[in-house]
């Protein structure tokens, strides 16, 4: 009994302890809690709270205070004489060019080659062994003779009616026939010979004298470089203004030498994918100025547009629909929709959508909004 009143105190004294140290969990909690509610209501106010402060309502219910105006600098469109003319990259082609090749099986006899030096339009250049052919062209023009007697016999024969018709048929289609062979047999026997196609420079040789070659077997190449062609790539939207004989100046990529040529050729269709119309100019490339394969920049005039609106580069924003400018309409953004034409490095032709006068917005665009108040720096 002594040991059970000696217990029962402790256990009461561990259980008031326990609910005093909620009571004070519970408190410091909603301490915290009070602390948090005042600085929110304190350092951070809802706008309601502000009476109108940073573009709210004001006090007394009014509309939302504008910010300050946004600071840009305009370009004021003016009319101005635009010389037309188009940009573009191309590259330098031959006049000709052909790679030399073997039209028979055969070895190399003589090779009539001095690589990058002119030749001459039906110069020798290849010879190749053609014993066997110049053999079965000898053994077909006696086959001839005997068919030619044999169809002169024929026809007497014939004409004292003691053969039919088709009898002598028969043997004139023999005659014939041979003389087809004949002919086959000396056009293989010219194809062993290789003749340069057109006057021209060659190119590095890929064969030998005793180089056997196959029909297709490549021997060396034949270029005309004077003149030269220059081809290049309009976009289609000026398909319409470019006209043959008209003028173009070439910058060489490697000298930076300028050259003046004329346009010859237009390709009629306009490439589906690319939308651009492929153009060709030929210079007479009397110094051998320019080398097939270089490239070269294009300067491609088409004339002038007198009273042309042009914008800098930078204030004309492309969109999915087109490309637009934001103007400055009494103080404030407007955005407008605009259809361009020739462009530079610097400016952009504007055909529609602008009028003289317009104040153009070039720097600041990606910050401003319809309706935003601006102020002109510049």
């Amino acid at each position: 009994m002594q040991t059970q009143e000696y217990i029962e105190p402790e256990v009461a004294t561990s259980r008031s302890g326990g609910a005093g140290r909620r009571i004070l969990w519970l408190v410091l909690a909603l301490a915290v809690i009070g602390g948090l509610v005042f600085a929110k209501m304190k350092y951070f106010p809802s706008p309601e709270a502000k009476g109108g402060k940073g573009g709210g309502k004001s006090k007394a219910g009014g509309p939302p205070k504008a910010g300050p105006a946004l600071p840009v600098e305009v370009y004021v469109v003016e009319a101005t004489n635009l010389s037309d003319a188009v940009a573009a990259t191309g590259s330098i082609l031959a006049e000709e060019s052909v790679i030399i090749k073997s039209e028979v099986a055969g070895k190399i006899t003589s090779l009539n080659l001095r690589e990058g030096q002119p030749v001459r339009k039906g110069q020798v250049l290849v010879s190749i062994n053609a014993a066997d052919i110049q053999a079965a062209l000898r053994k077909q023009e006696y086959n001839i003779r005997l068919f030619r007697d044999a169809e002169k016999r024929q026809r007497t024969l014939l004409d004292k009616e003691y053969i039919s018709a088709q009898e002598y048929e028969q043997a004139n289609n023999q005659l014939l026939t041979a003389q087809a062979d004949l002919g086959a047999l000396r056009a293989t026997l010219a194809k062993s010979t290789i003749r340069a196609p057109f006057d021209g420079v060659l190119g590095l040789n890929t064969a030998t004298v005793g180089t056997y070659v196959s029909p297709g077997t490549e021997i060396t190449t034949l270029s005309k470089v004077r003149p030269v062609k220059i081809e290049f790539t309009v976009p289609g939207r000026f398909a319409r203004l470019v006209n043959v004989q008209d003028p173009i100046t070439i910058t060489d990529e490697s000298s930076n030498n300028k050259y003046k040529a004329k346009v010859y050729a237009l390709d009629p269709q306009i490439d589906p994918v690319s939308r651009t119309q492929t153009v060709r100019a030929r210079y007479p490339n009397t110094n051998n100025e320019l080398r097939p394969g270089a490239f070269v920049k294009v300067n491609l005039e088409l004339g002038q547009t007198e009273g042309a609106l042009q914008v800098p580069t930078e204030a004309v924003v492309p969109e999915a629909a087109g490309y637009s400018v934001y103007l400055i309409k009494n103080g404030k953004m407007e955005p407008r929709k605009i259809k361009i034409g020739i462009r530079s490095n610097k400016l952009i032709q504007v055909t529609d959508g602008l009028a003289v006068g317009d104040s153009v917005i070039r720097t600041g665009i990606l910050q401003v909004k319809p309706g935003d108040a601006v102020r002109v720096t510049k």
